[in-house]
């Protein structure tokens, strides 16, 4: 026993341990710092030239940051391997332990593969880009950033919205950027025994130059005949999609005020409740 003890002492001796680290392994991890610091640099260097290189061309902002991030991730990827490597590491069999190990976080993380491989579907498929206006159920806004997870929009009301990318390509996507035309509805009631005619007139002198266009023409429509009301609807083009928010306030105030210093009745649908006497028999 003491001689075991002994050789064990001998083999991880301070010594034998000083001489491993300054001969074997401090060589090898300054190595190992330079190479993976060389690719550190190399990876900001190859970003910061593709960046410029593609800001000179026609291609749009999301494409844009979607090369410089996969080129910023393989080169990484490429510089760790190759560090790993310098190490005595086998990089073979760890790339293969990480495909075993890759399978079964796979399982466990579904729903962020899912959002990754949307994510590669949206920069395919470009639905829409950075800085476009979209509606993606509930949620209305300017696109801020497309990443590999999740679709950042800032609302109208200054929240920023990390959409799952999963969510979007499940869901119907309106965008208010992609055509040169937009078209406002604002709805209105107006009582049955109204000159519609009159009422085309007010309205549609609401929406003659300015930020409207005269083609395609406005116009006034009567959406729906009810017993008390008629509803109808004001329909103007416009082709800033960033002010069509503001100008639909607008436009509908505006069309209020005009009905109601005409003198045009705007009743509401109502339901009249008459009292019926109920008698219990016998």
């Amino acid at each position: 026993m003491d001689k075991l003890i002994e050789r064990l002492s001998d083999t991880f001796s301070w010594e034998r341990l000083s001489r491993y680290l300054v001969a074997d392994l401090l060589p090898d991890l300054a190595v190992a710092a330079l190479v993976f610091g060389a690719f550190y640099l190399l990876h900001r260097g190859v970003a910061r030239v593709a960046n410029a290189a593609l800001s000179r061309t026609t291609v749009d902002e999301t494409a844009r940051l979607f090369v410089l991030a996969v080129l910023r991730y393989t080169i990484l990827t490429i510089g760790a391997v190759s560090t790993l490597a310098q190490l005595g590491i086998d990089t073979g069999g760890l790339i293969t332990s990480l495909g075993v190990a890759g399978l079964t976080i796979g399982f466990a993380a579904r729903d962020t593969l899912s959002n990754i491989i949307s994510g590669i579907f949206i920069f395919w498929d470009r639905p829409f880009v950075v800085g476009d206006l979209v509606e993606v159920g509930s949620s209305y806004g300017m696109v801020k950033e497309i990443t590999m997870r999740s679709t950042r929009i800032v609302t109208v009301d200054g929240k920023m919205l990390a959409v799952p990318n999963s969510t979007i390509v499940n869901s119907t996507v309106a965008s208010y950027t992609n055509f040169p035309h937009l078209r406002l509805d604002i709805e209105l009631t107006i009582g049955v025994d109204e000159d519609i005619e009159r009422v085309r007139e007010l309205l549609l002198g609401l929406v003659q130059g300015g930020p409207y266009e005269s083609e395609p023409a406005p116009r006034v429509v009567v959406t729906a005949v009810n017993d008390y009301n008629l509803a109808i609807e004001l329909r103007a083009w416009i082709t800033d999609e960033r002010q069509h928010v503001a100008l639909r306030f607008q436009l509908r105030e505006q069309a209020y005020e005009a009905l109601r210093s005409a003198g045009v009745e705007m009743p509401l649908e109502t339901l009249a409740l008459a009292p019926v006497e109920v008698r219990r028999a016998g």
